[in-house]
């Protein structure tokens, strides 16, 4: 996940953009391949279950004519449609619901071939107006005799009876022929199959008429509708909002904090606008989202401090491009990312410019090491659903409110129902995390955990079809650009401002607000493609490395209507603890600072872990860039964790949790440990105790919070959390500091002295403040030091042992 700030100019175009799929499914397919040309009819390959059997026919004026693999004709029409109208010069096919059942087309496609002097001309049309216009226009046939593709948008919901549709043609010549042929199916009618409503209710503008709408009642509104003021949310079968026929048009808004549910289709003849907290959620993923209104979705952003803040985007609706959709965004910060050109081989430390591997020990610090991920991109760019996209504000409308949220307003038709969008991975390096920048492509919020279950595989082992590892990191940048924060700019943001949602639990980013394990609409987020995952294909990229390509998947059953699930907009500054369950015992721990430090982790014991390093599904990793830090230690890991899973047989009165911290402040700071939340049975009756090695301490955070300074350094050590006196004993963290003497002898010098079973290795000397004076090394059991820097003063005395133990005591120098 790179850091982004003032970077140079990238390519326009997103290479990592293919085929993204969405829509409706097919509901009736012909193919004509192995036909002699002539037959009568021919029955469909392929028809939706709840949908009679259709059969295509020729019209009267026209003649059956040989030609293979074709269904084909002669005596079309000459010179224009009309002509063709008049003459019964059409094919035709019928399509027809099964009993409580209703289907909408959205296009017909066709594969059509010619002869030398065949068909010119093609029209649609339908019963529905009894042939009376074309749909979507005549379509013109190339003067050739290859096969032809054409694409008809149909638009016909809502149907409960049967349909007939004609293909009308004319030709140069009446001997020329003309018909359906090409590889695969040569007529596709998409689509989509639904129950059919029990009954219909109408909003008036005061009333429902036929009563309060559920989800088996056709909606229509005749008037406008807010769910403020009218009554609030609401379920349909179908929805339909009227036109007006004039202005002001028909407007149905979908207020914060309400929702609109619909079974099946939504017809917008007038407007539909939904709010940032509102939301629209469609149940049947072959639903369609139809209609000539205007349907809008607005999204408030974050407050933030400075117009270079980032917002993670993900549109809500198809057809919107970067300029209508990040209107009010600065046109040189807009950013895609691709996945393919991610590649961590290396870390640097602070921003120096040197890439060091470590000796291929996988401390990688999560930066690509070329800085050719983020992508700038221009403002025809379409917004593809699914995926994310980056932006700050106009620095000049952020001038006029600084620190204030501004609107940003999608429109189009609302995205619905399966979307797949690819993920990728730079196979020649295995030991980075392979990050692919997606988002949540609906109207409304999608449950974490429903499509964490749906795309990830929590073993780090097992090979799967499912593509990622388990967790979500969602931007909630608070910290401002740094130059020692490691990225591929002078200044570059920090990676500890990504919150997380896993399998664990989720812990703060930033801007210290706790995720409530749903994803909102308009939300763009990062994931990671598991190395493990089965690619769906592999390719070679311009840099000659392996690219693997595996696949998500949105889909309807994860979208909510809760009202709280959409009150998050990150970064954000609302928190809703909504969905946090109290099933197991979790503690959460937060660090902050008197100069504006803040970080936090979250131990949970939850069913799945282990006391090793799980993958980020359950021990999400951290690589922090901040001046200050804290986290949890994994034994026999190198890495540093924000989320730490444990299994919970583990959790007991002898339970002790390993911290470290590190800091790179080197003015006097006061650092604070805090509890920010804790739950479970155990956590909730037992004490939490937090032990400080240097100092010899042990405090209880549930009383209050334990505030201490610190030098600079990384110090893996010096802190442990446990849950009661019996986790205290010295055989958990060293020897009683009584077994430990420190006699003052003359000239300075000190004496150290242990029992002939133990021996020194080293001792170090601490101030008060925690500042090192000395670091002395020993061999024996009795040590003498000059300490000619102490005069009249208390200092603390840590002193390793050579089995590892350390013993902490403080003493005083005459």
């Amino acid at each position: 996940m790179k850091n982004f700030t003032f970077k140079k100019y990238f390519a326009l175009l997103i290479a990592f953009l293919g085929v993204i799929g969405f829509g409706y499914g097919q509901i009736i397919t012909f193919d004509f391949g192995g036909n002699i040309g002539n037959e009568v009819s021919v029955v469909s390959n392929f028809n939706d279950v709840n949908l009679g059997a259709s059969t295509i026919t020729r019209g009267a004026g026209l003649t059956a004519n040989n030609n293979a693999n074709r269904f084909n004709a002669q005596n079309w029409a000459l010179v224009n449609i009309a002509n063709a109208v008049s003459g019964d010069n059409y094919m035709e096919f019928t399509i027809t619901p099964n009993a409580g059942f209703e289907f909408n087309v959205t296009t017909i496609n066709i594969n059509f071939q010619r002869s030398s002097t065949g068909v010119r001309g093609l029209s649609l049309r339908s019963s529905v107006d009894s042939y009376a216009t074309d749909i979507d226009g005549e379509k013109s046939v190339a003067d050739n005799t290859s096969t032809q593709t054409f694409s008809f948008n149909v638009a016909h919901s809502n149907n409960t009876t049967p349909v007939t549709y004609r293909f009308y043609g004319w030709a140069e010549a009446t001997g020329g022929s003309g018909g359906f042929e090409g590889g695969g199916n040569d007529i596709v009618v998409n689509g989509s199959v639904i129950a059919s409503c029990l009954s219909t209710s109408t909003w008036n503008g005061t009333i429902w008429v036929g009563g309060t709408p559920d989800l088996t009642t056709e909606v229509v509104l005749d008037a406008s509708f807010n769910t403020a003021t009218h009554g609030g949310s609401f379920s349909a079968c179908n929805l339909t909002v009227n036109s007006s026929g004039t202005s002001p048009e028909y407007v149905l808004t979908v207020a914060n904090g309400d929702y609109v549910q619909v079974q099946n289709n939504i017809i917008a003849n007038g407007n539909i606008n939904v709010r940032p907290r509102g939301a629209v959620v469609q149940i049947d993923d072959a639903a369609a989202v139809l209609g000539s209104g205007t349907i809008t979705v607005t999204k408030t952003t974050a407050p933030a401090n400075d117009w270079y803040e980032y917002t993670y985007w993900s549109s809500p609706v198809s057809g919107a491009d970067i300029d209508n959709g990040l209107t009010d965004s600065y046109v040189n910060r807009r950013f895609s990312f691709n996945a393919q050109n991610f590649l961590d081989h290396c870390q640097e430390t602070a921003n120096n410019n040197i890439c060091d591997d470590n000796g291929g020990s996988g401390l990688q610090d999560d930066i690509d090491d070329d800085g050719n991920d983020w992508q700038y991109i221009n403002g025809s760019t379409l917004m593809i659903p699914g995926v994310g996209y980056a932006s700050t504000h106009d620095p000049t409308l952020f001038a006029i409110g600084p620190g204030n949220q501004f609107d940003y307003t999608f429109e189009g038709p609302f995205n619905n129902g399966i979307i797949t969008v690819p993920v990728y991975r730079n196979d020649s390096e295995l030991n980075d995390y392979n990050w692919n920048f997606i988002g949540n492509p609906y109207p409304s919020a999608i449950d974490a955990d429903l499509f964490l279950a749906a795309n990830s595989e929590v073993s780090t082992s097992v090979s799967t079809t499912k593509s990622l590892n388990g967790a979500i990191f969602l931007w909630s940048q608070d910290t401002p650009p740094s130059g020692t924060a490691n990225g591929n700019e002078q200044l570059n943001f920090s990676n500890d401002d990504y919150a997380i949602i896993n399998a664990v639990g989720q812990n703060a980013g930033g801007d210290m607000v706790i995720p409530n394990r749903y994803i909102p609409s308009g939300q763009g987020f990062f994931v990671s493609y598991s190395d493990t995952a089965v690619p769906l294909s592999t390719s070679v990229n311009g840099d000659g490395h392996s690219i693997a390509q595996g696949e998500i998947t949105f889909d309807n059953s994860m979208r909510v209507t809760n009202p709280s699930a959409n009150s998050q907009f990150f970064k954000n500054s609302n928190s809703d603890k909504s969905k946090n369950s109290n099933a197991y015992n979790k503690l959460w721990v937060n660090l902050r600072s008197d100069n504006g430090v803040f970080n936090q982790i979250l131990i949970g014991y939850v069913n799945g872990a282990t006391n090793e390093d799980d993958g980020i599904a359950y021990d999400a990793h951290k690589y922090s860039t901040k001046g200050a830090a804290i986290y949890s230690i994994i034994q026999n890991s190198n890495k540093k964790f924000a989320i730490q899973g444990k299994a919970p047989s583990d959790l007991n009165e002898n339970e002790i949790i390993d911290l470290g911290f590190k800091t790179a402040i080197d003015v006097p700071t006061v650092y604070t440990f805090s509890i920010a939340q804790f739950q479970g049975d155990f956590i909730n009756n037992n004490p939490v105790f937090l032990i400080d090695n240097l100092l010899n301490k042990t405090h209880n955070l549930k009383v209050c919070d334990y505030n201490f300074t610190s030098e600079v350094g990384e110090f893996n050590t010096r802190f442990k959390i446990a849950f009661s006196d019996k986790a205290l004993s010295t055989s958990d963290f060293g020897l009683n500091d009584n077994a430990l003497k420190i006699i003052e002898l003359d000239n300075d010098r000190v004496n150290f002295k242990l029992s002939d079973n133990f021996k020194i290795k080293s001792v170090t000397i601490f101030d008060l403040l925690g500042r090192p004076l000395y670091n002395l090394k020993g061999a024996n059991s009795s040590e003498t030091y000059q300490l000619s820097k102490l005069k009249n003063t208390v200092y603390i005395a840590k002193v390793e042992l050579s089995n590892g133990t350390i013993i902490t005591k403080k003493a005083v120098k005459k």
